[in-house]
């Protein structure tokens, strides 16, 4: 087992663009005592979905989980920072908002129940992994998920103290699953740093932030930015049920991929883990959470959708980079595995 997880203050990432150079010159001075001073940066040509802007993003988000070695705690909260931060979530969002089906009509049972549709022939990584991927092209799918699976649990909680009744009290008793139940050497988080271990890679938090394109870093976003705002805990909370319902089956392929390639016994063991657990999560997502959240506020309801569908769009968009890749036998990663 591993204590990697000590290492609390990750370092920061290399900048990408002249949005992440903005925001890496800045964590590396003093704190201003001008707290209303403007961080202004031009973001009229950033791409919304591109690596410079979705760095820049993920960076000012991590002051809000662990922060950086060498960056002061008060970053977190400085208002000149922020204001670049709210520029750049309005046209994340924006563009989050394109990609999304606008249709209003659906329920959050609707669209639970697209979600629980398993296609008779999928073409996402789980499928590809499990029929023909190489051990190297898993290294490379658990260096992409390292950035969201060791802090596993982490964004979704932010939304616990916006939610009332039954809705709270369920979704406390699924995350402390994700917690171990009480044990620290079960935290998810914990169970993900095993498993890197075991396939010889590095478990450090944030060991990869560099290594991995934007399609990883956007989909880690958009659950920091739906927990972050009171104002889209009903996204937040479509996109943990969507997380929780879309789990087992691609869980349960990864365990049969692994099995097939002869894995370690911990990287098998952290699917088979959400294959059982997310099983029962799933059920008290539905009527625990969703239920209780759209009965009690029935306005947050297309944002509960919009919650599952920008889930699915963010995927998606990984899921093609990584088998458009894999199938042209190129790395997924911005660097190749040494």
């Amino acid at each position: 087992m591993t204590f990697a997880l000590a290492a609390v203050e990750p370092r920061l990432p290399s900048a990408r663009g002249p949005l992440s150079q903005a925001v890496c010159e800045l964590l590396s001075q003093r704190v201003s005592r001008h707290h209303l001073e403007r961080v202004e940066v031009p973001l009229t040509d950033a791409d919304p979905l591109g690596l410079d802007l979705q760095l820049a993003l993920y960076i000012c988000y991590e002051l809000h989980y662990r922060g950086f070695s060498g960056v002061h705690p008060r970053w977190e909260w400085d208002a000149g920072l922020l204001h670049l931060r709210g520029r750049m979530e309005d046209v994340f969002l924006a563009a989050v908002h394109q990609l999304v089906d606008g249709r209003e009509d659906a329920s959050a049972d609707d669209e639970m129940a697209v979600l629980s549709v398993e296609p008779a022939r999928g073409e996402g990584p789980s499928y590809f992994l499990r029929d023909n991927g190489t051990w190297e092209q898993m290294q490379e799918y658990f260096v992409h998920r390292s950035l969201y699976h060791l802090k596993e649990g982490d964004p979704h909680a932010f939304v616990i103290p916006r939610l009332q009744g039954q809705a709270k009290a369920s979704f406390v008793a699924i995350e402390f699953d994700e917690y171990g139940a009480g044990r620290g050497q079960r935290l998810h988080q914990q169970l993900f740093a095993d498993l890197m271990d075991s396939a010889g890679l590095d478990s450090t938090y944030l060991g990869y932030l560099d290594a991995v394109p934007a399609q990883t870093l956007a989909v880690v976003n958009l659950m920091s930015l739906f927990g972050l705002h009171r104002e889209l805990r009903g996204a937040a909370v479509g996109h943990f049920a969507a997380t929780e319902i879309t789990s087992p089956p691609g869980s349960r392929r990864m365990a049969q991929a692994l099995r097939r390639l002869g894995a370690g016994a911990p990287c098998v063991a952290f699917y088979e883990e959400h294959v059982e657990a997310d099983a029962v999560h799933e059920q008290v997502v539905r009527a625990g959470v969703v239920g209780d959240l759209v009965a009690r506020e029935p306005a947050l309801e297309p944002d509960v959708v919009f919650g599952m569908r920008a889930f699915g769009a963010l995927e998606d968009r990984l899921a093609d980079h990584l088998t458009g890749c894999w199938r042209e036998g190129e790395t997924s990663l911005a660097r190749p595995l040494s």
